[in-house]
């Protein structure tokens, strides 16, 4: 056990586990710009003091995940672990301090991120990468509720654990939301997007072909045509050696573009 400080960059949307409740994944980057994944954690059951935000640092005991095969899983001492927020990483100057921290490997290749996940040696399962073009935003419609097993499973907990005769569980999400996009040798994927920070958005409006729109345009008219956008994408454990492309979007970093540096006239001389 290692009380480690990470960068948090990523918090995926809730899902539901008949074994550890509701989970959410997180994952960021460590002081030597490693990156580290914290699953399972218990966020919404976190103290009120304790529930991180992206691009704060945390202090949180972490042990390896002995039953995940890929190198940046690691998982808290005990469910009961709480981390502390110890600082935070501000936009200032065109986010010039987050960039440093996360822009340090990009890729832009998906066929090259995809070979070094297979590669026994590497199973890279976090990267940022850098989309060529975006090509378009969309979603689908998929099942609207939760699977009865996993909730009849936590409200068998709440009986054992004292918490209550019924766990109030986040909604989920009715649609799936993705990118369409192409990298830098002209490769096309559509790429789903797990981001909580979707589903957030998507709940301000009671209207859901409204909330569909306000989505796309946040994550298309805005981050994919005015910003400097960046992906990170992370796998699963169960489809990471199976998938032909294992990655899914699990968060965006989105700066403005750099302005253009101005050229002194009279070096056009020389």
């Amino acid at each position: 056990m290692a009380k480690i400080r990470v960068l948090i960059t990523v918090k995926t949307y809730p899902t539901l586990s008949g074994k550890y409740d509701e989970l959410v994944c997180t994952a960021g980057f460590t002081e030597s710009g490693e990156w580290i994944r914290i699953y399972p954690i218990q966020f919404r059951k976190l103290g009120y003091l304790s529930q991180y935000k992206k691009y704060e640092w945390i202090e949180i005991d972490l042990v390896k995940n002995t039953s995940d095969f890929r190198p940046e899983s690691y998982r808290p001492a005990t469910l009961e672990t709480q981390p502390s927020i110890v600082g935070s990483v501000s936009t200032e100057n065109n986010w010039a301090e987050r960039k440093n921290i996360i822009l340090k490997n990009v890729y832009t290749d998906l066929e090259l991120l995809i070979a070094d996940s297979k590669d026994k040696n590497k199973r890279t399962s976090l990267a940022v990468f850098k989309p060529t073009k975006i090509l378009d935003f969309v979603w689908e419609a998929v099942d609207r509720d939760w699977d009865k097993a996993k909730i009849a499973a936590m409200n068998q907990m709440s009986i054992f654990e004292q918490r209550g005769s019924e766990i109030k569980v986040v909604r989920k999400l009715p649609y799936k939301f993705s990118y369409k996009l192409e990298d830098i040798n002209g490769r096309q994927s559509k790429m789903m997007i797990e981001d909580w920070e979707v589903g957030a958005l998507f709940w301000r409006y009671e209207n859901e072909e409204e909330a569909c729109q306000k989505v796309r345009q946040k994550y298309f008219d805005d981050f994919a045509k005015t910003k400097d956008l960046h992906f990170f994408l992370g796998t699963t454990q169960s489809f990471h050696l199976q998938a032909k492309n294992p990655f899914m979007i699990i968060g965006t970093f989105h700066p403005t573009f750099p302005k253009p540096t101005k050229i002194d006239p009279q070096m056009t001389l020389f």
